[in-house]
């Protein structure tokens, strides 16, 4: 369960919680920079598909990927800075999520492709959107009972779905991008091998700069080397516009359709449960109580920056797995580092000149780095389990069962392409939604409902100096959260 650091300094006063402090100004944009190359090429890509699957013209497809990363940097802004009761402020990136690629492309096919089917689209969105958001000011009592549904098991499993789902996509970045002329080529996997190989490196070396800014070093380093090797190609940047704004209804009023409302809507049911995950996920990795109160927050900016993305021309927003990846890596726990990334996202969304130097990244420099950060992601949902008693059957049946199910979309694809209505295929051809619901299901079937308070069970990291101490004598002491809101534990000076 995620801990809440009280951290004390020398004279007993109580000092910044580590995700609450403000880094200098250059080490802000360093890791906040960062996290935008970790993040960017799961950013663009769903724009990129269902832009493709929707026969757009080059010129709209820059303009979605464009409203995609400006949209981005606002929803990751409000929820890692907060407004009011709206977002978690914890060090989560929003982005578009990968649930919500099969349905967009149903609702747009469905709807004659083109521009047209983006105002289909964009209606469903809004109302889901607006829907989230409203769910999420459920009255206490009543938010604490659905949460009930989403025990350790269940978000263990779910948060381990999307690492194991998330890895082959890095895989495929690394053998240079799912249908490039070059898919497969070992040079591609010459360049993830030597990344990876050089993150490794750094986060061996053991420096915790070095450690902290590792995956920024290795995608660097990956496209100068493809560069002088003749591999990363920059002659997009130049063909780009340096202004690129985005506005409100840019392809038109959106339009309000009943079918592909219902189906945004359980796809923001599964985001729902990502976003829980991920959200307790991260708080476990920076030390930071995780509540009821806080999920809410956080499920109010996904369903706030959902409706916005309808607004301006994106997609449904979710907290992003693969950054909680990427801190548990650096172990930089600063929410302000997001905040840094939002800004750098929106400037991104502003200047496509800007957004085409990092999409020169390489695929094989790119799956290298992403295929690390994945395998970070499965290893906090095997985290997460480990605090779950799996001796038990019954919650070993939930895992495992569950995670077949999460792999059956990947290794049938032809049962939902060919044998299976196409509508409910565009629901069920997801690996984290079948894992997810599985999960769910099973859990019902074979615990019920969790006790009320199930996460929120508060312990307390010991203060630096004394830690130091504690762990030199293998021994350690904690100390409950009294304010029982979410935030940092308050002890008394002494």
């Amino acid at each position: 369960m995620a801990r809440v650091a009280a951290r004390l300094s020398t004279d007993g006063e109580q000092s910044t919680h580590p995700v609450d402090e403000v880094l200098p100004v250059p080490k802000l944009a360093l890791y906040g920079f960062q996290h935008v190359l970790a993040f960017y090429a799961g950013a663009v890509i769903v724009p990129i598909i269902v832009g493709n699957a929707l026969k757009l013209s080059p010129e709209q497809l820059v303009y979605l990927i464009n409203a995609d990363l400006f949209t981005c940097g606002i929803a990751s802004i409000i929820q890692a800075l907060g407004i009011g009761r709206i977002g978690a402020r914890l060090p989560l990136i929003q982005g578009v999520t990968f649930t919500a690629v099969s349905p967009m492309i149903a609702i747009g096919l469905g709807a004659g492709g083109g521009t047209a089917a983006l105002l289909v689209i964009y209606g469903a969105v809004i109302t889901a959107g607006i829907a989230t958001f409203a769910f999420a000011w459920l009255p206490a009592k009543a938010f604490r009972t659905v949460m009930r549904l989403f025990p350790p098991v269940v978000t263990g499993t779910v948060i381990t779905v999307l690492g194991i789902v998330l890895i082959p996509v890095g895989l495929n970045d690394a053998a240079g991008g799912l249908g490039s002329p070059d898919f497969g080529d070992p040079k591609n996997f010459a360049y993830a091998g030597g990344t990876m190989l050089f993150i490794l490196i750094l986060m061996k070396i053991g420096k915790p700069f070095l450690s902290s800014i590792s995956i920024l070093l290795g995608l660097v380093v990956g496209t100068t080397v493809a560069f002088l090797l003749g591999d990363a190609k920059f002659g997009d940047v130049g063909n780009s516009e340096w202004i690129g704004i985005t506005t409100p209804f840019h392809f038109g009023a959106p339009k309000f359709e009943w079918f592909p409302i219902v189906l945004m809507l359980i796809v923001m049911l599964i985001t729902m449960v990502e976003t829980t995950g991920d959200t307790y996920a991260v708080g476990d990795i920076v030390g930071k109580e995780v509540d009821s109160e806080t999920v809410a927050r956080a499920l109010r900016a996904d369903g706030a920056a959902t409706a916005l993305g309808g607004v301006l021309n994106s997609f449904p927003y979710v907290a992003f797995a693969e950054n909680v990846g990427l801190v548990r890596m650096t172990k930089v726990k600063s929410r302000f580092v997001v905040v840094a990334a939002g800004v750098f996202m929106i400037i991104l969304g502003l200047l496509p000149k800007a957004a085409a130097i990092v999409a020169a990244v390489p695929h094989g420099v790119l799956g290298g780095a992403a295929t690390v950060m994945f395998a970070m992601v499965a290893l906090a949902g095997i985290q997460t389990l480990a605090k779950v008693d799996l001796k038990e059957e019954k919650n070993a049946l939930i895992v495992g069962v569950s995670l077949a199910f999460a792999l059956l979309p990947a290794t049938v694809p032809v049962f939902f392409t060919k044998h299976m209505d196409p509508d409910l295929s565009s629901l069920l051809n997801s690996g984290v939604t079948l894992g997810a619901t599985s999960a769910i299901v099973l859990n019902l079937i074979f615990n019920g409902l969790a006790e009320d308070g199930a996460h929120d069970v508060p312990k307390v990291e010991l203060p630096a100096q004394v830690a130091a101490a504690a762990d030199d004598a293998d021994s350690a002491a904690a100390v409950p959260d009294p304010s029982g809101e979410g935030e940092a534990a308050r002890t008394p000076a002494s």
